[in-house]
């Protein structure tokens, strides 16, 4: 077997169906059934592999293990992260706290409740997957916290106000529209210092050859609307069915149905939404020099063989 690169993953990055399968196998929930013993043993695989110690080994089995390392070990610290911070707690997280956002969304208690649990939700999975090389500082961590949760409580509680003599899908959506507005908030709070510094930008051999805010801008919009449309299928599908059933008169007869019916809906469409949206944009992006700053394009046109195009670091 010839030696497999696992700094990189298994399927082409430059196609939509190879990201989506990568994608596909770091969400997969089923990473979360691994035992201790089970992920200590992966990592062992991994590392051994690394070091260029011969494995009796299979391709395969040598993916799976790195799939099971990748799934509970920080890419940067090697440290075994918190269960439900990492990417594949993503779709039980998400389905049971989208589902109860959908459910309990009338009352402004409940609003409160849920929409504070949905942020501090993803304030652990911002730390959990913090960069080991520029670490998100609790301050950061904290105004950005505090600003999301904010802003996702206003806009709930100013659309649920205002919706109130309107048809009732309507009021079903503002629970979406409360989430799309805080990650417009959270996302760029999380990465001021990539808008303040610049991203790192690297040729197509890997070699730095700038920083950009411009690329920093453009990475961070494409996350944001990744995950608005991560959010949508299980927030807005869920709404129009438990409308209908509403209409229907189902809801008055089953009353308890409301609350698995949801959640169900929510995980049957993050299970497919959450690889599919995180793959719609490479990790690895791409920018002309002719759109960055002018003083960065001036420096980079300076280096020999100077590149037309560069590379920086999307994030997820």
């Amino acid at each position: 077997m010839s030696k497999i690169n696992l700094e990189e993953p298994r399927y082409d990055q430059s196609t939509y169906d190879g990201r989506a399968k990568h994608f596909f196998t770091i969400t997969n929930p089923l990473n979360l059934l691994c035992t201790p013993p089970q992920l200590d043993q992966a990592k062992d695989i991994v590392t051994r592999y690394r070091k260029g110690e011969e494995l009796n080994l299979s391709e395969d089995e040598l993916w799976e293990a790195k799939n099971v390392y990748d799934s509970a070990f920080h890419p940067d610290t090697g440290e075994k992260m918190m269960l439900i911070g990492r990417m594949s707690a993503q779709v039980p997280m998400n389905m049971t706290i989208t589902g109860c956002m959908l459910t309990f969304y009338k009352t402004t208690p409940a609003v409160i409740f849920w929409q504070w649990i949905n942020q501090s939700f993803n304030a652990v999975v911002n730390y959990t997957n913090r960069s080991g090389d520029s670490p998100i500082s609790v301050r950061q961590l904290g105004t950005s916290y505090v600003l999301a949760t904010g802003g996702a409580l206003v806009t709930a509680l100013g659309l649920n106000s205002l919706v109130k003599s309107m048809p009732p899908l309507i009021g079903r959506l503002v629970p979406f529209t409360a989430v799309a507005s805080a990650n417009c908030v959270n996302i760029p709070m999380m990465r001021m210092k990539e808008l303040e510094d610049g991203v790192t930008l690297l040729d197509k051999n890997g070699n730095k050859v700038g920083e950009s805010q411009t690329a920093a801008k453009w990475g961070i919009g494409s996350v944001c609307v990744s995950r608005i449309l991560m959010a949508a299928p299980g927030m807005v599908l869920p709404a129009i069915v438990m409308n209908m059933l509403e209409k229907r008169g189902t809801l008055r007869r089953m009353p308890w149905i409301s609350a698995p019916l949801q959640v169900a809906l929510c995980g049957l469409c993050l299970t497919f939404a959450t690889p599919a949206c995180c793959a719609l944009f490479p990790q690895k992006a791409s920018i002309a020099v002719a759109s960055l700053e002018p003083e960065v394009q001036e420096k980079i046109r300076q280096l020999p063989d100077a590149p037309d195009t560069v590379y920086y670091n999307k994030g997820l």
